[in-house]
C-alpha cells in the first residue's frame, strides 16, 4: 500500500475509534461474504462493521491511546465501532457468533476502557441498564453516595461490576433477592473520591449557618 493510501487508512481507522462509544474486536475468519452482509444488517445503527488491516489497526490505535490490542490483532480482524446502543450492539455480535461459530470476538474498548472476550460477554448478558443497577446498589452498596457514584458509572465500570456481582452472588444467592448479605466494598479504582464527601460534609455548616442568619434577620423584622 502506497503511503498517502496507508496514512489515509490509518486516518480513518482514527477518526471511526473517536466518533464511537467502543469497539468490539472479532475474527471472521471462514464467514461469507453473505455472512459479513448479514452481520453489518442485524447490527444496524448500534455499530460499523468494518474490515481492518492489523498493521494499520495498530498504528491508529496507539494513535488514540488505546493499549492491549496488539495481542488481538491477528488473524483476519474486523472492527465493530459502536455508535449507539452498546448492550445491544454486544448483544447483536454474541448471536450472530452463537448462530456463526466462524465469528470470534476477541475483545474492545470502552469507555476508553480494555475489555476482553469475557466482558464484552457480560455486557451482552445484561438484562437492562436500569434493572442491572438496581442489583448492584441493593446488593453490593452500603451508602446513597455509593450508589450515586454507580449510577454515573461508564459501562466499562458496569460490565465489571456484574461479575464481581456473580461472583458475590454465588457465595450469598441473597444478594439478589434483596437479603442482608455482606456488602462488598467497592474495588479501590471504583470508590468515590474522597473529597467530593468532604466537601459534602463542609457545605454542611455554612448552609446550617445562612439558616441561623436567615432566622435573626426574621425575629428582628
Amino acid at each position: 500500500m502506497a503511503r498517502p493510501e496507508k496514512t489515509a487508512a490509518v486516518a480513518e481507522i482514527v477518526e471511526s475509534f473517536n466518533e464511537s462509544a467502543g469497539a468490539v474486536l472479532t475474527e471472521y475468519r471462514g464467514l461469507t461474504v453473505k455472512q459479513l452482509q448479514d452481520l453489518r444488517r442485524s447490527l444496524g445503527e448500534n455499530a460499523h462493521y468494518a474490515v481492518v488491516k492489523n498493521t494499520l489497526a495498530k498504528i491508529a490505535a496507539t494513535e488514540v491511546g488505546i493499549e492491549g490490542f496488539d495481542d488481538l490483532l491477528t488473524g483476519p480482524t474486523a472492527i465493530a465501532f459502536i455508535n449507539g446502543d452498546v448492550v445491544e450492539a454486544a448483544k447483536g455480535l454474541r448471536d450472530f457468533a452463537k448462530a456463526n461459530p466462524a465469528l470470534v470476538i476477541k475483545g474492545g474498548v470502552l469507555d476508553g476502557k480494555s475489555l476482553d472476550a469475557a466482558e464484552i460477554a457480560k455486557l451482552a448478558d445484561l438484562e437492562s441498564r436500569e434493572v442491572l443497577l438496581g442489583k448492584l446498589a441493593g446488593g453490593m452498596l452500603a451508602s446513597l453516595s455509593q450508589a450515586v457514584y454507580l449510577l454515573n458509572a461508564p459501562l466499562a465500570q458496569v460490565a465489571r461490576l456484574a461479575g464481581a456481582l456473580e461472583t458475590k452472588a454465588t457465595e450469598d444467592p441473597s444478594i439478589l433477592a434483596g437479603g442482608a448479605g455482606t456488602p462488598a466494598a467497592p474495588a479501590a479504582e471504583d470508590a468515590p473520591v474522597e473529597e467530593d464527601s468532604a466537601s459534602a460534609e463542609a457545605a454542611a455548616p455554612e448552609a446550617t449557618d445562612e439558616a441561623a442568619d436567615a432566622a435573626a434577620e426574621s425575629t428582628d423584622a
